[in-house]
């Protein structure tokens, strides 16, 4: 099976080592001649450049392609979506951006068409938490379900700093989740809200307290396909104390704008500052750990999973957990044991039942609340 990683940052990277460890033949491709070289050579892959704008240049890589996995960013989701539909290869992205997902949602007929599987979200949240809240909807007896919620964050194991953060992805990404309208259901409606917003206390044994706010993308498309199943349904992001009130003040005065203004002869949007501030500043590259808790409540009883991960094999518990869900999914497309044609978020492409043991084997492994 030919397979393409698109992208060779830590995602990316973290992806290619995977599937080569399950058997693939592995290409990285990235603009950066040096990083994609450095990555090809430390896991095994072949190594080639892309400019991933650049449709002929896409389109002959894809066309060697039976899967690819896209760890660039996530604008570029809808396009090489339909270049892949276009060469009949396989698509798996991290997605995360509700108006790129709507835009790819577009060509499923295309890829119904083709007997393909166009996948995005498919990385930590969305992805890998949203399996499980689905499992935790479709294992119920009883219709509507009183509530499911999701907490999931990515943390510095040692909190640093007044932001108690360190840039363990994207800033674009963090700043797109802190600044775009979140999808809920509420009182058994669809409905946004703000981010940044629904400030909760968390206690979570060795690494609490913590706080939690809705912040956008986490959902993915489980509003729309479970109402009228599930009355509330809600996704937040977990941080240590203080970290959202920050950013929250950063969005109420303008800094997440990405409108160019005058400034010093200069036309510059705030959030680029912003994003090239905390890219700069921020800590990075220290021990990380992701923790997820994903429970159903209804009828005065509460079931659930929690994960928690740390960094194993020189990856990040960030890079594992958000990297491993699409290529254990990529695996079993290539098997042929997941066969769902159509553009499916991951919560509609794969049961747990079928992710969970293959992420078993690399050590993440929900326990039962």
């Amino acid at each position: 099976m030919e397979t393409l990683v698109l992208g060779s940052g830590i995602v990316g990277a973290a992806a290619a080592w995977d599937l080569v460890r399950r058997g693939h033949a592995v290409t990285v491709a990235d603009a950066n001649v040096e990083a994609v070289e450095q990555l090809g050579s430390r896991v095994g892959a072949g190594a080639v450049t892309v400019d991933v704008t650049n449709n002929t240049e896409l389109t002959a890589l894809l066309e060697a392609t039976d899967i690819v996995v896209s760890a660039v960013p996530y604008r570029y989701g809808a396009a090489i979506a339909a270049a892949a539909i276009d060469t009949d290869t396989h698509y798996l992205d991290f997605g995360g951006n509700p108006t790129v997902v709507a835009s790819q949602r577009k060509l499923d007929d295309g890829a119904r068409a083709r007997g393909l599987m166009v996948v995005p979200d498919c990385g930590l949240a969305p992805g890998l938490a949203n399996v499980l809240a689905q499992d935790l909807i479709d294992s119920a007896d009883t219709f509507p379900i009183e509530s499911i919620q999701m907490r999931v964050g990515a943390l510095p194991q040692v909190p640093r700093g007044t932001l108690a953060y360190q840039l363990a992805f994207s800033a674009h990404g963090l700043i797109n989740e802190y600044a775009e309208p979140c999808e809920v259901l509420e009182g058994g409606a669809y409905s946004t809200v703000e981010p940044l917003t629904r400030f909760e206390n968390v206690d979570w044994e060795r690494w609490g307290p913590l706080e939690a706010f809705s912040t956008a993308g986490g959902t993915s498309t489980m509003c729309e396909r479970n109402l009228g199943r599930v009355t509330d349904l809600e996704y937040k992001t977990l941080r240590f104390p203080g970290h959202g009130s920050i950013f929250s003040a950063m969005r109420e005065i303008g800094l997440f704008d990405e409108s160019p203004r005058d400034f010093a002869s200069q036309r510059v949007a705030p959030r680029s500052v912003l994003i090239d501030t905390l890219i700069t500043n921020l800590p990075r590259d220290e021990p990380d750990l992701v923790l997820i808790r994903v429970w159903r409540s209804d009828r005065n009883a509460i079931v659930g999973y929690q994960i928690e991960d740390t960094a194993t094999d020189g990856i990040s518990a960030l890079a594992r957990t958000t990297a491993f869900p699409a290529t254990a999914l990529a695996d079993l497309i290539s098997r042929g044991e997941v066969r769902r044609p159509g553009v499916l978020s991951m919560g509609d492409a794969v049961l747990a039942s079928e992710l969970m043991p293959e992420l078993s084997a690399v050590g993440i492994e929900p326990v039962a609340l």
